[in-house]
C-alpha cells in the first residue's frame, strides 16, 4: 500500500482531494498535515519570501518522515517552495496543478483559468509559463480571479461559492479548456459545467491520477 501524504495550506482544499482519492485511487493511504497559517502569511506577501520557502520545505520534511511514499501538495500558492521540496525529499512531490496542466495541453492551446486565491496566480501562471515551455508548445493562459469566492467558501456558504465561480465561466467561452485552479475550486466544477460546453478541469482529480501513476510505475 501506498503512504500520501498531503500538505494542506488551508482546510478547504481537504475533501476535494479526499473524493479525488475515493474515486482514482482508494488503495492509497493517506495522511493530512494542515498548517493553515501558511495561507494566512502568503496572503501577506507579494512575493513568496525565502522565509516562508523553507517553512513550507521543512512542513514538507516533516511529512516526508511519517514514511511517505508521496507528497501531494493542495495548496497552489507556493510553487517555488514545492520546487525546493521535491529537489531535496527524494520521493515524488507532485504540485497541485502540473497534472492539470498537462491535461488542458491536450485539449488545446487557448486555456482558461478560474481562480479565488488572488496570491496564487503568479506561481500558478509562472508554473504553467515553464510547462509550456519545456512541452514545447505556443499556449496562452487568461486567468479570471472570482472575487469573494474564497471567503464565502471559508464560511462554509458552498453555493454562492460555487454560483460566483460558475457566473465567470461564460468569459472564457473561447478557451479550449477551463481549469479550476485550486483544490477547493473544484467544488464548483458541476456548476460550472452547467454554464459552457469547454470542458472543465478540476486539479485534484488530475493530481490524484498522476501520482498513481508515478508510484506505479517505480
Amino acid at each position: 500500500m501506498s503512504r500520501i501524504v498531503l500538505l494542506h495550506a488551508t482546510p478547504v482544499a481537504m475533501q476535494p482531494v479526499h473524493t479525488a482519492f475515493e474515486a482514482h485511487w482508494p488503495e492509497a493511504e493517506t495522511v493530512n498535515l494542515l498548517d493553515d497559517g501558511l495561507t494566512i502569511d502568503r496572503a501577506r506577501e507579494t512575493e513568496l519570501s525565502e522565509k516562508m520557502i523553507d517553512r513550507f520545505v521543512n512542513f514538507g520534511l516533516y511529512g516526508k518522515a511519517m514514511d511517505a511514499d508521496g507528497i501531494l501538495v493542495t495548496c497552489s500558492a507556493f510553487g517555488p517552495a514545492i520546487d525546493k521540496l521535491a529537489a531535496t525529499a527524494g520521493i515524488p512531490v507532485l504540485k497541485p496543478n502540473e497534472a492539470m496542466f498537462r491535461e488542458a495541453l491536450a485539449l488545446g492551446t487557448r486555456i482558461g483559468m478560474l481562480a479565488t486565491f488572488g496570491p496564487s496566480v503568479k506561481t500558478m501562471t509562472d508554473e504553467f509559463d515553464e510547462y509550456v515551455r519545456e512541452s514545447g508548445v505556443a499556449a496562452t493562459l487568461r486567468t479570471i480571479v472570482v472575487d469573494r469566492a474564497i471567503d464565502l467558501l471559508r464560511k462554509g456558504d458552498v453555493e454562492t461559492h460555487n454560483r460566483l465561480v460558475a457566473e465567470r465561466a461564460p468569459e472564457l467561452a473561447d478557451c479550449d479548456a477551463i481549469m479550476l485552479a485550486h483544490f477547493s475550486t473544484s467544488r464548483a466544477a458541476a456548476a460550472v459545467r452547467a454554464t459552457t460546453s469547454v470542458p472543465v478541469l478540476t486539479a485534484p482529480d488530475a493530481a490524484v491520477s498522476r501520482m498513481k501513476a508515478l508510484l506505479q510505475s517505480r
